[in-house]
């Protein structure tokens, strides 16, 4: 969650692995900065008299003027002091070697910055007066300090951040200040009760309980890490979670009240106006600037938060400039690794080295450095899984994109026909003291690579039901948001939903020399899944209970996808009602689950309609070529 320390290190890892990958190896970049860069470091003065520490590394090429590339962090500039170097400074390692000013802030309340940190500041309109701040204004501020102060500095500043960092970016968007031209929000944090803490009204329990053990609240500026509250020390997360009982003891055996920023989720279990507020996605109107979206199929984190930064710009800056690319990358994958294989899936080409070269450079080039650069960017640059390219297209989603409909029928078939019969349903029982694990393989509870996964551990479990087509019988491009549609029953008052959309393999799939142990005959490998907490499937501020046996309606969002299903390959719809510890376990039973106590968690009979008076299924784009 937010570039959590478990995702660091597994960005790390990656980064590490793919040294040789890149044109330019970590220490050959740390080589060149030690001797063509000078690093500063001061305290710059917002407009209400709040100082942000604020790291600068300039050429020491005097000869001409530099461009200024930005990045505003909750997670330190380390490291502190003027001697002590960044192995890599900027987006990526091809713009080192042009020479851009880099500049590094903690933001407000952070590190060693002045001033009170705000979990996703909420967003002021309108500013009356020097008291009235926000991330934009200490954009603006900090930015009309660069120019001011900085030597040899050409007017032109750009902007950039992934995940948390990617929010403030996209809050620095709309600052309005002349001398933005250029930004890119990357994996952005958009609302946090939609993306990071919550996933429509489940707990993302994995995510913040590892992250929030490291990012805790401070009451004045420091360049050390504070110590975690709890040692994590166990390698299965589904038994320690497990073990750890009710969502309630995250709190009451580990936090105890400690984190004010961890707590707030326990306060405020409904998309209230707490929420509300923090959601950045209304304000982002009237952009000036060119800006470059960033994200990825895979993102673990913020996935929501990528495509709705995109379409809430597009649609609220009609006129301006605006570019998506989307590859088949994890949480900040294009900055790290090749990008050309995640777990047991190839992409079959150097992924993340393509966007480096041929997109992100040149868009940071053009605007920052000289216009007459060239810049030949469509509106949209996605990369298509399954086919293994890259697409461009002139809007996304596609023009030419035709709704499609898939059916649940018995049998487990899923087909174009809408059911018929007058009794079809499937039932499983959800049992919370068994949940589904969210991934076959241990892990600490928080696993990127489980947006690939093969889900044959699920597949074989009675508390998940699946419904697959026949062998395609010709390849099938899924395109554009999923919409799942499920017309259901709980003998619970409360029920959580998880649709998983899968590529089924054909049986007769050959091994893979790169994976010799797995065997890719009958994979089941996750495209897109997507969890809702059935209390809020009417409103996300006024949870409902569910009337036990009665059919209802659930529809939920799966989010988008760009994949081919190749001929021979069955597409599978899987549902079942836990997915755990990504997500916390419902008590199926309407409670606020964040005081619900273990007597609370209780076995229900779950139904999923598929008949003629109850039909469900899911709906999608397919691209005509």
């Amino acid at each position: 969650m937010r570039n959590s320390l478990i995702c660091l290190l597994f960005f790390l890892s990656f980064l590490g692995k793919a040294q040789s990958t890149y044109q330019y190896s970590i220490a050959q970049d740390s080589a060149y900065i030690r001797n063509n860069y000078v690093k500063s470091e001061f305290m710059v003065k917002m407009r209400d008299g709040v100082q942000l520490f604020t790291q600068v590394y300039a050429p020491k090429d005097k000869s001409k003027q530099h461009p200024i590339i930005m990045q505003r962090t909750p997670y330190s500039c380390n490291p502190y002091g003027t001697d002590k170097f960044k192995k890599r400074i900027g987006p990526n390692p091809f713009m080192i070697r042009e020479n851009y000013i880099v500049v590094y802030q903690d933001v407000r309340g952070r590190w060693a910055s002045e001033g009170k940190f705000v979990e996703m500041t909420p967003h002021l309109d309108k500013k009356s007066s020097e008291k009235d701040i926000d991330e934009s204004s200490d954009t603006y501020d900090t930015i009309d300090w660069l120019i001011k102060n900085i030597p040899n500095n050409n007017g032109k500043v750009g902007q950039w951040g992934i995940s948390y960092p990617g929010f403030f970016t996209s809050a620095g968007s709309v600052s309005q200040h002349p001398a933005l031209k250029a930004s890119s929000p990357q994996a952005p944090m958009a609302d946090l009760w939609r993306d990071d803490a919550f996933h429509l009204g489940a707990f993302m329990l994995g995510a913040n309980f590892g992250f929030y053990n490291f990012f805790q609240p401070q009451t004045q500026p420091t360049k050390n890490r504070p110590a975690p509250y709890f040692s994590f020390d166990s390698p299965d997360g589904y038994d320690f979670y497990l073990k750890m009982g009710p969502t309630r003891n995250a709190e009451d055996q580990y936090y105890k009240k400690r984190n004010e920023y961890f707590h707030e989720n326990f306060d405020h279990p409904n998309f209230d106006e707490h929420w509300q507020k923090r959601n950045i996605l209304p304000h982002l109107q009237n952009i000036k600037h060119a800006v470059l979206v960033v994200g990825g199929w895979y993102d673990e984190q913020d996935l929501y938060g990528t495509f709705k930064t995109y379409q809430a710009m597009e649609k609220q800056s009609p006129n301006n400039d605006i570019r998506f690319v989307v590859g088949p990358w994890v949480h900040g994958g294009w900055a790290g690794s090749s990008g050309q294989s995640l777990a047991d899936v190839e992409f079959g080409s150097k992924t993340s080295l393509y966007y480096q070269e041929k997109i992100e450079s040149p868009f940071f080039n053009h605007y920052l450095i000289d216009e007459s650069l060239s810049l030949n960017l469509p509106e949209a640059t996605l990369f298509e899984t399954g086919n293994n390219q890259w697409r461009n297209f002139d809007t996304y989603p596609p023009k030419n994109a035709q709704e499609t409909t898939l059916y649940f029928q018995n049998g487990g078939k899923l087909g174009l026909t809408k059911p018929q019969n007058e009794n079809g349903l499937t039932s499983y029982v959800s049992d919370p003291k068994r949940p589904v694990p969210f991934s076959g393989k241990i892990n600490d509870g928080f696993s990127a690579e489980y947006m690939v996964e093969d889900q044959r551990f699920a597949y074989q479990r009675p508390d998940v039901i699946s419904f697959e087509t026949d062998t395609l019988k010709d390849d099938l491009t899924m395109v554009g948001n999923i919409l799942a549609n499920l017309k259901v029953s709980t003998t619970g008052t409360d029920a959580d939903w998880i649709v998983k959309v899968i590529d089924v393999y054909p049986n007769s799939t050959p091994s893979n020399p790169a994976h010799p142990d797995v065997i890719y005959g009958g994979y089941q490998q996750l495209i897109r899944s997507e969890i809702i907490r059935g209390k809020y499937r009417n409103d996300f501020t006024k949870p409902e209970a569910f009337i036990p046996g009665k059919p209802t309606e659930v529809k939920l969002e799966l989010q988008d996808v760009l994949h081919t299903f190749k001929k021979g390959h069955k597409i599978m719809v899987q549902i079942q009602s836990s997915c755990f510890p990504w997500a916390d376990r419902n008590p199926q039973k309407f409670v606020n689950i964040f005081e619900a106590k273990e007597s609370d968690y209780q076995k229900a009979t779950q139904k999923v309609y598929h008949q003629k008076a109850y039909p469900s299924f899911i709906t999608f784009g397919v691209l005509k070529n």
